[in-house]
C-alpha cells in the first residue's frame, strides 16, 4: 500500500522560453520545500493538467537539490512545456505504509 506525501507547493510567477531547452518556470515557493527528486503536479484553476517529474531545478544559474519557502527558483517539468503563469506547482513523493500485522 502507497501514501502520497505532499512536500511543498510553488506559485509560478514568471516563464522564460529557452530555444534548446524549452520551457522554464520562474516560481516562489510558498509551503514546504520543493526537491528536484520530487514528483510534481501541475493545477490550473483548480484542475491538475500535468503530473510528471522536475527535470532541473535551479536558484539564480546555480543547480540545486531543493529550494525551501519563502524562496525563488527556477525549474523545467519533463515532458511538458504548456506552463503558464499563476499555475500552482505541488511537489510530493509516494511512500510505501508499513502493514500492521495483528
Amino acid at each position: 500500500e502507497y501514501q502520497e506525501v505532499i512536500l511543498g507547493r510553488a506559485e509560478v510567477r514568471k516563464v522564460f522560453h529557452a530555444s534548446r531547452l524549452g520551457t522554464i518556470a520562474g516560481c516562489y515557493v510558498t509551503e514546504g520545500k520543493v526537491g528536484r527528486d520530487a514528483s510534481i503536479r501541475v493545477v490550473r484553476d483548480g484542475v491538475v493538467v500535468h503530473t510528471g517529474k522536475v527535470a532541473s531545478l535551479k536558484r539564480f544559474k546555480e543547480d540545486v537539490r531543493e529550494v525551501a519557502q519563502g524562496f525563488e527558483c527556477g525549474l523545467m517539468i519533463e515532458n511538458f512545456q504548456d506552463i503558464q503563469e499563476g499555475d500552482e506547482l505541488e511537489f510530493f513523493t509516494v511512500q510505501a505504509i508499513k502493514r500492521q500485522l495483528d
